[in-house]
Formats: structure tokens, sequence, C-alpha cells
């Protein structure tokens, strides 16, 4: 028989953690907010300025979301504990089942937003720009690179994430060498950061005709999408800018015109480039937006760098081998970091990362 007693005491958790979430996310300064937002997307030459207009209603958007979330979280809440209460006074083991569903459900919710209030780091609020690169491993590098995009570009989907492949490099006899994408998703940068890093595959190699098990390496960097406010100057000679035709698997060509644009900073040796744009200007304008944002991060590792020295923090960057994939002998995904693990590799692959990505939150955060 479900117990009463317990189920409300672990109500009474859920409501402090809730209150806590409150405090932190301050629904009147939201409010606040949300005013502010409103008045300016009324404004008659709003869509003067598509970048400007695009980052006012997509945060608009956002924050009347985590509004309503929130406020249908404390609804939500207050009418289990009606439920219990009505289930003990009249003995009924239903109701009672009901009520326990219904803080399971709610237990979920209202870790995923205190996960949220969890990003308060300087950028973690921006979008993001994300790559993924082939390391050590050969052709089954480049499948894995391949996997990992896909991995992500399902993880965003299902939390209804806007992204957007700005350039990949294929290889020659299967994956990718590289591929770059915008996540357009406010605290994308800071829910995703916690991605960077080396992940590691453990398989038997589809490419090897022998069946053995091949080990390989594919490399993750997030960072966080420039804004206007941030003074990141690139001078013209400090870049050398090459054009070329944009090409698919295989090197099949997808353009007839030199339209893709490949930057290359020469003080730090940054490359990037683009290709999803048939005009060479466009092209170009997103590829210098990739660079500026790969630029800020640079300074702001530099920076935290500096701090670490001071302090005497030699625990370096966490940005290193992070999580381990291993497909045979048996199934398994661990994270090195916080030792999450899961056997349901499947899942994983598929974009079902979540409990992943909190647990790395968290681990960041009591860092």
């Amino acid at each position: 028989m479900t117990d009463a007693l317990t189920l409300r005491e672990r109500a009474v958790v859920l409501q402090r953690t809730l209150d806590g979430v409150t405090t932190v996310l301050d629904p009147v300064r939201m409010d606040a907010e949300i005013a502010e937002l409103e008045g300016a997307a009324s404004e008659p030459g709003l869509w003067e300025d598509p970048a400007r207009a695009q980052q006012l209603t997509s945060r608009l958007s956002f924050i009347r979301a985590e509004s309503g979330r929130l406020a249908g979280l404390r609804r939500r809440l207050a009418d289990a504990r009606v439920l219990i209460d009505l289930a003990e006074a009249e003995g009924d083991e239903e109701v009672l089942n009901e009520a326990e569903g219904e803080l399971t459900a709610l237990s979920g919710s209202i870790s995923e937003l205190e996960i949220r209030t969890l990003l308060a780091g300087e950028y973690d609020a921006r979008e993001a720009l994300v790559t993924v690169r082939s390391e050590a491993g050969g052709v089954d590098a480049a499948d894995w690179a391949e996997m990992l995009l896909r991995m992500y570009l399902r993880y965003c989907e299902r939390h209804g994430w806007s992204t957007e492949v700005y350039d990949i490099s294929y290889a020659e006899e299967a994956g990718i060498k590289s591929a770059t994408f915008a996540v357009r998703a406010p605290y994308a940068y800071g829910t995703l950061s916690v991605e960077q890093g080396t992940h590691r595959l453990v398989r038997i190699s589809p490419f090897d005709n022998q069946g053995r098990r091949q080990t390989s390496f594919a490399g993750v960097e997030v960072v966080p999408v420039v804004e206007q406010s941030d003074a990141i100057e690139v001078p013209e000679d400090e870049l050398r800018v090459d054009v070329y035709r944009s090409s698919g698997p295989g090197g099949q060509g997808v353009n007839t015109t030199d339209s893709a644009v490949r930057i290359t900073h020469l003080p730090t040796g940054i490359v990037v480039s683009c290709q999803n744009e048939r005009s060479q200007l466009q092209n170009r304008a997103t590829a210098m937006n990739v660079l500026r944002a790969k630029l800020l991060e640079r300074r702001r590792q530099e920076e935290q760098a500096r701090i670490d020295a001071l302090r005497g923090d030699s625990a370096g960057s966490w940005g290193t081998q992070m999580r381990s994939y291993v497909l045979h002998p048996y199934q398994m995904v661990k994270d090195l970091r916080t030792e999450v693990e899961t056997g349901n590799t499947a899942a994983v692959l598929d974009g079902q990362i979540d409990e992943f990505i909190a647990a790395g939150i968290r681990w960041r955060r009591s860092g």
C-alpha cells in the first residue's frame, strides 16, 4: 500500500527545491522582462535589423515559456499535495497511486528546471556553435565523428532547438573530418558546453574485414555565439580568405560555383569555413561570425587560465577525454568526470543524453 506520510514528505522536499528555483528565477523580474521585451517587440522598425529582431523575439518566447513552466509546476505541486490529503482522508489507494505518479513526474520536471538555475556563467545564456571533428582512429574516427554529430542534432531536435549546419568536411571513405553547426536556443551554450572534450568509442570496426575491435576518438568544441556587445575586432591583414567549390560526401560537388569560404586567422592558426549558403558573401559573413566566436572563447580561456594560475589551480581544463562509449564486448556509455553510466547505448546515440548533461552541469558547478 502506498504510504501517504511518505508521499507527503516527498512533496515537502519537492516544495523546498521548487521554492529555491523560484527564488533564483524571480517571477517578478521575469514579468518585468516580459513587459519590456513585449514593448520592444511592438516597435514599428523592429525588423529593420533582422538579427536583433530574431534575438529579441527568441528571448521573449523563451522567458514566457520559462515563466509559464514555473507557474505550472507550482500549481501542479499544490494540486498533488491536496490529492494526498484527500486520498488519506478517504483511504483511497487509487488516488494515492495517482498522487505518487504525479510526484514522480514533478520530480523530473523540477530537477530539469533546477539545472537551468545552475547556468549562471558569463556566456551561459547564449546560443552555441558546436564543432565535431575526428581525431585518432582513421576511418573509424571519421565515422564516429558523424555519429556524434547526429547524436547532438537529435538531442537538439528532441528539445525543439533550431539548428543550422554551417559546414561539413566529409572524409574520403566514410564519415566526416569535421562539422560546425549553430544551436539557436537560449542557454544552448551553458547546456552544451559540458560536452566539450574528447569522446572515445570502442567497437568492432565495420571497416575492418577481419572484424577486429577498434578504439577511435572524436573531439567536441562548444563556443558561445558572439553578440554586438562583444569587442572582437579582427583586422583584415590577419586573415587569409580562400574560396572553393562546395562538396558533398565522397567529394561530390553540390555547388557549381566557388561560393564556399575558408578563413584562416593567421596569428592563432584558427581555421573556419562555411558552405551552406549559395552566396559567397553570405558564407564569408557566417564564417566571420564563427571565427569571432572562437576568438571570444579563446580569450575567455586565456582569462580563466590567468585566474587559475593566480590561485594555484593546477587541475587544468576538464575539456579532455570525458566520455567513453563501448559497443563491444559489452554495451555501456560512461562519463569519466561524473561517473554517470548507462547500458542503453542506442538511446544515447539517438540523442538521449539529458542525464549526462545534467550531471555535467552539476559537476562543473561543484568544481
